[in-house]
């Protein structure tokens, strides 16, 4: 008898398979019991009809309790018309074997009754197994395998970077230091740098891994461990990847859409909202923003980066991503290319999401002056003995290039329509939570 995933039940009507799973829930009525099986692709209406098996495997269904592993043998049905059941088929239980079964008093924590998220995360482990946890995970699982996509068919190669690193990348206030033998090392802010250096090698690069930010910071956009993609691009300039950024997005989303529908569905995500993303994306420049911002009732001030509050502002404005572009220089990295036509200025691209989810993407032009990084390192006050390699592509072959990087969490929020980025990843790190 095979052993078919619940997805594939559909290519079995009217033959007996084996399934094994967990129950997810369970209903008797008289004697009929109806348990219902979950095995990761989906989900399963079993039937225990008394008359059909042995007492001991109805005696065996009748014990069961939620989450105890199982294997049910049975024929598969097409549920009849004028009838629901999940996947549209169901399975006429023949036999029962119990793998584990949940001791009744010691029951699976958490139960359709309402929680508080403390202790949803406190059982994160567990929560994992839940609908909605599920449709999340799935949809993120699409993500990634869309960015992959993307970026392969594209010719870019992927490049690992590493996660112990010399030196700072994004600011030295979000550094975390740890020790590195006789040493200190820090965990990445950012591949970025390395892919400046892979760029020069193979043109096109992207790296995708975890990244980390000691941000004390508590909002619902902030982890301080989380999963970032990077591409950088050979003789590229910031529009070349505002371009790629719109195209991106795009396509990430419209992956999404065609092939997580149900999961969309499921955690009621308005679907029409992502069917309109398409390029082109609006563009603003930074000095177009601050106007804007103040005309709605910001107080920021010109040279000022956006906060959250900010950034909301700006993307409930239009139905698709915006790109904020030129920033003032002081306020972002040492390491961007200035506008030639006002050098107060940083060519570089900030992707806000609608609805309200703010800053997805954040990337530019890269400097590629020997003298001008020099410079900037000192500004920053950052040791310059821990950048030579980096300052070493600026003597072998320097030349323009460009990119940016995207945090999975923050695309999944917004995608998904959460309202907080810990649901994002299957076990979130924050400030104040490092269990599960």
């Amino acid at each position: 008898m095979p052993v078919v995933p619940i997805s594939d039940l559909a290519a079995y009507d009217g033959q007996e398979v084996t399934v094994r799973g967990w129950l997810y829930n369970i209903r008797s009525s008289g004697k009929i019991i109806f348990p219902i099986l979950r095995d990761g692709s989906g989900l399963l209406q079993c039937i225990v009809f008394k008359n059909n098996v042995t007492p001991e495997v109805f005696e065996k269904a009748k014990a069961l309790t939620q989450e105890s592993s199982l294997e049910l043998q049975g024929m598969v049905r097409k549920v009849p018309e004028g009838k629901t059941a999940p996947g549209g088929y169901e399975l006429d239980v023949k036999d029962l074997a119990v793998f584990q079964l949940v001791p009744a008093d010691q029951p699976f924590p958490i139960t359709p009754k309402d929680h508080g998220v403390e202790f949803l995360m406190d059982q994160r482990h567990l929560w994992i197994r839940s609908s909605r946890q599920h449709a999340i995970l799935k949809i993120r699982h699409e993500i990634v395998r869309a960015v992959r996509q993307f970026f392969d068919d594209r010719g870019f190669v992927l490049v690992d970077t590493p996660i112990f690193t010399p030196a700072v990348c994004e600011g030295t206030t979000t550094l975390f230091e740890v020790g590195y033998f006789d040493e200190k090392a820090y965990l990445t802010q950012s591949g970025q740098l390395y892919n400046e250096a892979t760029a020069a090698a193979f043109g096109k690069v992207y790296c995708f891994g975890p990244t980390f930010r000691a941000e004390k910071s508590k909002t619902r956009r902030h982890l301080t461990e989380f999963w970032m993609v990077e591409p950088e691009v050979a003789f590229a300039t910031l529009d070349d990847v505002m371009v790629l950024a719109e195209e991106f997005i795009t396509s990430i989303v419209q992956n999404v859409v065609k092939n997580r529908r149900a999961e969309l569905l499921a955690l009621e995500r308005d679907v029409q909202k992502l069917e309109r993303i398409a390029p082109p994306f609006p563009r603003l420049a930074y000095d177009e923003a601050v106007t804007n911002l103040q005309s709605h009732g910001s107080e920021i001030r010109w040279g000022s980066d956006f906060g959250g509050g900010d950034e909301t502002i700006l993307s409930q404005q239009f139905d698709r991503p915006v790109m904020v572009h030129r920033y003032p220089a002081q306020v972002k990295a040492f390491y961007m290319e200035p506008d030639p036509a006002r050098p107060e200025l940083a060519l570089c691209v900030d992707v806000l999401a609608p609805e309200g989810y703010g800053e997805i993407i954040g990337g530019g032009q890269r400097a590629s002056s020997l003298e001008l990084l020099n410079e900037r390192i000192r500004q920053h006050g950052l040791p310059s003995e821990a950048f030579d390699w980096y300052l070493d592509l600026r003597k072998y072959g320097t030349f323009p290039h460009a990119g940016f990087g995207m945090g999975i969490e923050r695309a999944v929020a917004w995608i998904c329509g959460l309202e907080h980025v810990r649901e994002t990843i299957p076990f979130p790190r924050m400030l104040y939570r490092l269990k599960p």
